[in-house]
């Protein structure tokens, strides 16, 4: 397409009110560093064009989701050539999963797992939690997505009280952009669509046989409920712990209030931990899957003559063969016996947009 990508600009209206900007949260010479031979990134619109922009004559819109390469380059170029400035004000899952050159899903990966680099406050900060819970031993990161905007816009209340639920209800109402305001939660969870509860949470790890002695490091933002839901969790799981807990307060100075900041924190050590469990199939859950896969994949296939050897069963032919033009997300690890740790990711086939 031969377009200039300005550095992101990120959302500052939403639930969140977060004031971050894309620099406080990521390195940016290390993101245009990065791609500097896929794509030209600048930190700012141009002089020749920042006129434009500061009187508002340009051209704002959200891509249509799942798109094809073809849409970019029939509908979104000409837009780009007419009014010389573009403003893409959504970019989530507005690019198709599947049916892209190879080349572009390797961009896809390079710019999730590489160009995306966060700051090195918020780098050097992960590690030092690392540390300190390595020190302990083995950790596991739980995602527990049971904070009240999740409950609130989800409509999913089970286990809440009466006055909880009218008070999910209230802020749900409050936002204009939530369009969902009548939900059946009981439905909703039947369907499930919803995010375990803190004690389901403490069910599922129990019954996968994970030790109540283990560090459990919650990867989230204030839990609905506070210590009373989290409860049932702690009564069978005693050593969960925080980065509030883990830090002191000065430590988070320079994030605090500021949820992206906190967020990109977590996700550094969830891609630390030696099990990551979420709680709900969310956006984080999904990139730290990808991020951990991409990592595990990268030295399989560094090992060469083992993975060979598995690559020629009839098992792995077979696969191959179903899922051959689908290139969607990892989702299943298969573990061979006789190759000790040699690792190979399954896709699933999820229609897009589905």
């Amino acid at each position: 397409m031969n377009v200039t990508l300005i550095v992101p600009e990120l959302d500052k209206a939403s639930f969140w009110n977060d004031p971050s900007e894309f620099k406080d949260i990521f390195d940016v010479d290390h993101f245009i560093t990065c791609l500097r031979d896929e794509v030209r990134i600048l930190k700012a619109v141009p002089p020749r064009l920042r006129r434009r922009v500061e009187l508002g004559v340009y051209h704002t819109m959200p891509p249509v989701s799942w798109s094809n390469l073809s849409y970019y380059q029939d509908q979104i170029l000409p837009l780009v050539k007419k009014h010389k400035v573009l403003q893409l004000n959504k970019t989530d899952t507005r690019l198709a999963n599947n049916e892209l050159p190879v080349e572009v899903q390797k961009l896809r990966c390079r710019v999730n797992f590489n160009g995306l680099r966060f700051t090195p406050k918020i780098e050097e900060l992960g590690r030092r939690v690392v540390k300190i819970l390595r020190e302990k031993g083995p950790f596991l990161v739980l995602h527990l997505r049971y904070e009240m905007d999740m409950l609130a816009f989800s409509g999913c209340s089970h286990g809440c009280n009466r006055y909880e639920e009218e008070e999910l209800t209230r802020m749900r109402y409050a936002y204009p952009w939530c369009k969902e305001k009548i939900i059946n939660s009981e439905l909703k969870r039947k369907e499930g669509l919803c995010p375990l509860t803190p004690e389901e949470t403490a069910l599922t790890l129990s019954a996968l046989g994970i030790d109540r002695n283990v560090q459990i490091y919650i990867a989230a933002g204030e839990i609905y409920g506070g210590k009373r839901r989290l409860k049932a969790l702690t009564d069978v799981f005693p050593n969960v712990v925080r980065k509030e807990t883990l830090l002191d307060s000065s430590d988070l100075s320079f994030c605090k209030n500021r949820s992206s900041q906190m967020a990109a924190l977590d996700y550094l050590i969830s891609l630390e931990s030696d099990i990551f469990v979420p709680t709900y199939y969310g956006n984080m859950a999904k990139v730290v899957e990808g991020h951990r896969r991409t990592v595990e994949l990268g030295s399989v296939f560094d090992q060469g003559e083992g993975l060979s050897r598995y690559k020629n069963g009839s098992y792995y032919v077979r696969v191959m063969a179903l899922h051959l033009k689908k290139q969607c997300d990892l989702i299943h690890t298969i573990v061979d016996g006789d190759l000790g740790a040699e690792i190979f990711g399954l896709y699933i086939n999820l229609e897009d947009g589905v």
